[in-house]
């Protein structure tokens, strides 16, 4: 019987730029000599000879090479692939599986064998279809990506790789299992999701790999995957085939113990970390410790430093050193710099294990130019608007997701939703929020499009923010989102149903500029500006907020917190000791990044980490012991962390003493004993200084920050206060305190 195929048909297989290889390649219905058969077709390139493996029959039947190329037909009773019957094309749809497999005979002679890549059933059932099209996939990376399975029973293993590319004329998957010839493996598409899918039984964990792509204008580029789950070390771009089962977790107490705690009412002391240069060690490119070395060296010094919760700078894969991980291609890989999938989720599990939360920075605004990412994905404008006043981010020359598409937005969710189930993260910290809420964000002049009102205001973000924060908080209780926010938009941190946007904490940024400017100042013109200090307090129950002396603080030439502050060199120290525990007695969780709990003096830079040997002197010591002993006040007293976002856990006791520059204020929580806070912003020691408590008793000092322990004078009020029966700051009774210079008493109240 002479072949179905035209010549036309065979050469677009040949030359490699067919776009429907289903209709071509595969099992067919055809009509034998007036009975309905089977035509198997394969295109095996660099192959001798090859059969059909009928698994029903058990017989092995030969392919007729009907192109030198290596294009093999045969035909077949029906019963090879019962589940064609009646059809004129292949069951690229069904769910069942082929009666057979194929071999092949390479030019050394080797047999092989493989599962018919045409003929393997879809992974997408018609449930992750309808989903799909809606844009609600919440679990898209269970379809999308490449993911080992069998395509049934009685076939061999291998890998299924499923890419969005509505705009593409071909789509090849080219790899280590292929040569790197996507002639062999042209994908098929589902033409009304714009999905390319194919099953390879050659692939294996650990292949790298690509997507071929031939655009509209013909043109064939490279691409990662954008749901990749492992990524080649920069600069090399390929993806690799990754299972991400195989880890056996062990954080069992921990997951559910956070399922059922309240974020807002516990301790949240976070500790920024760069992994790439927290520390460096030999062994690895550019000094880079694995996941599992820098789990156990980050357990031990946050255990002796009491933070509660580690926050790592974007661990997505970053072809870009110098963007410290916020130019993100492989949005759904953990950077190779630091070891393999599993690697970093033997990170995650052994900080559970010991009681250590994870955030990890998220950059759902902004993705880079580079040629294998998301850019012109398909040589479209696929993953971004085609508008550049719309689609190009004008600081950062990144481009911006197109909110407004189905897909796309359905791709941020759910890789948001990827590493709190994969990888059991404790919650993401969402960067610049600002630039995605507003349309006119950094645009000068009309270089903007407004909303459909004539707004200004990026509606389609809006619903993508919140949608992503209902699915995060749904399915993943306890698991919390942070944004990055540092404009008056009124309830960030706000239910969706309240008309808020749903994170659970927002950044306080207006605090961390007021408070960093004052600190600048000579204490001698700190008088002038005490409302700096105060104004926070006034909105500061409208969100949930987190204090931040993050690494934007430390970079682009504003130098290190140290070096920002005013004085001689004692006092230098001095203040940074009183801006410490200032943050960490104000409502509010707490984050600080890596090398300001030992008063580094450099700026940070990627390629350095922290000063460590400067822990030599007790200087620098004495603040990394005044950290440890803030964090381990706030986990052991309440009033320090359970009300941060209540009014009714905070009370001035005395802020309008401009002159002294003092301030004075309590912290409580019902039930729980009273904290009061002394601070002075000047080098003089206020002696005796007369404060109103608000019942008679004893108080104790439970921390002076101008102790010797970390490198003061010690002046304080050791063991603590009896109060005098004398009413001021129209309380009833009051204690006289000796306020250290530059420094901060901290007392509790006894029963």
């Amino acid at each position: 019987m002479h072949t179905q195929l035209t010549l036309s048909q065979i050469g677009s297989l040949i030359e490699g730029h067919c776009s429907d290889p289903g209709s071509i390649l595969g099992p067919h219905h055809v009509d034998y000599q007036g009975s309905p058969a089977v035509a198997v077709r394969s295109f095996l390139p660099d192959s001798r000879a090859a059969w059909v493996v009928d698994h029903a029959a058990g017989v092995r039947r030969p392919m007729r090479r009907i192109h030198p190329g290596g294009v093999y037909e045969a035909i077949c009773p029906a019963n090879v692939a019962p589940n064609i019957q009646g059809k004129e094309t292949s069951l690229f749809d069904s769910c069942d599986s082929p009666g057979y497999s194929l071999q092949f005979a390479r030019p050394t002679g080797e047999i092989v064998d493989m599962q018919d890549p045409y003929a393997a059933p879809s992974v997408l059932t018609d449930f992750d279809r309808y989903l799909i099209g809606e844009g609600k996939h919440h679990e898209l990376y269970n379809r999308m990506g490449a993911h080992c399975r069998k395509a049934g029973a009685n076939s061999p293993a291998g890998v299924n790789f499923v890419v969005w590319a509505p705009n593409a004329r071909t789509v090849q998957v080219v790899g280590d299992f292929n040569s790197w010839d996507g002639r062999k493996t042209t994908m098929r598409v589902h033409p009304h999701l714009g999905i390319w899918e194919l099953f390879v039984s050659d692939a294996k964990v650990g292949d790298r790999y690509k997507y071929r792509i031939q655009t509209e204008g013909g043109e064939w580029v490279d691409k990662s995957d954008p749901v990749g789950f492992a990524a080649e070390l920069p600069p090399l771009t390929a993806s690799i085939v990754a299972d991400l089962s195989i880890h056996e977790w062990e954080d069992q107490a921990w997951m559910e113990k956070r399922a059922n705690t309240d974020p807002l009412v516990k301790p949240f002391n976070a500790y920024e970390v760069h992994l790439g240069s927290w520390q460096q060690g030999p062994g690895r490119a550019h000094g880079w410790l694995d996941y599992r070395d820098l789990a156990h060296r980050l357990v031990d010094y946050c255990h002796r430093m009491n933070f509660t919760h580690v926050e790592l700078m974007p661990v997505s894969e970053h072809p870009f050193t110098g963007s410290w991980g916020y130019q993100t291609v492989g949005y759904f890989a953990p950077t190779s710099r630091h070891g393999s999938p599993e690697d970093f989720m033997y990170f995650v599990d052994y900080l559970h294990q010991n009681d250590l939360g994870v955030i990890i920075d998220w950059v759902p605004a902004h993705f880079p130019k580079d040629g294998h990412g998301l850019y012109r994905f398909d040589g479209s404008p696929l993953y971004e608007h085609a508008d550049p006043r719309q689609g190009e981010h004008p600081d950062w020359g990144t481009m911006i997701f197109n909110y407004g598409r189905n897909e796309v937005r359905n791709f941020l969710v759910a890789n948001a939703l990827f590493w709190l189930d994969k990888y059991h993260i404790d919650g993401l910290r969402v960067d610049a929020v600002a630039s995605m809420l507003y349309l006119d964000y950094s645009r000068e002049g009309d270089n903007w499009i407004p909303n459909q009102y004539g707004g200004r205001e990026n509606l389609e973000a809006i619903e993508f923010i919140r949608e992503f924060n209902v699915a995060v908080h749904e399915k993943f209780p306890g698991a919390v989102t942070v944004a990055e926010e540092s404009t008056a938009w009124p309830g960030v941190s706000r239910p969706i149903y309240d008309g808020g946007l749903g994170f659970t904490f927002k950044w306080n940024m207006g605090w961390m500029n007021d408070t960093l400017r004052y600190m600048r100042d000579e204490p001698i013109h700190r008088q002038y500006h005490q409302e700096e200090l105060t104004f926070s307090l006034i909105y500061a129950f409208t969100e949930n907020f987190v204090l931040p002396l993050s690494h934007d603080e430390v970079v682009h030439g504003k130098g290190s917190l140290i070096s920002q502050m005013p004085g001689d060199m004692w006092q230098k120290f001095a203040n940074l000791r009183l801006l410490y525990s200032y943050m960490w007695t104000h409502p509010g969780k707490k984050l600080l990044f890596m090398g300001g709990e030992i008063a580094q003096w450099t700026e940070w830079h990627h390629d350095h980490g922290p000063q460590w040997e400067l822990l030599d002197f007790e200087t620098h010591r004495g603040v990394q012991n005044l950290i440890a002993d803030l964090n381990k006040l706030v986990i052991d007293n309440p009033a320090l962390h359970a009300c941060d976002h209540t009014g009714d856990g905070f009370e001035w006791i005395d802020c309008k003493n401009k002159d002294a520059s003092v301030l004075v204020y309590l912290r409580k929580a019902e039930g729980f004993p009273t904290m009061l806070v002394c601070c002075n912003f000047t080098p003089v020691p206020r002696k005796q200084y007369r404060v109103g408590v608000p019942t008679a008793g004893y108080w104790t000092e439970v921390l002076n920050s101008d102790a010797g322990l970390y490198g003061g004078t010690n002046v304080g009020n050791h063991p603590g206060l009896q109060t005098t029966g004398v009413p001021s700051h129209e309380r009833p009774d009051s204690v006289l305190v000796n306020m250290p210079p530059l420094g901060v008493s901290i007392f509790r109240q006894e029963a």
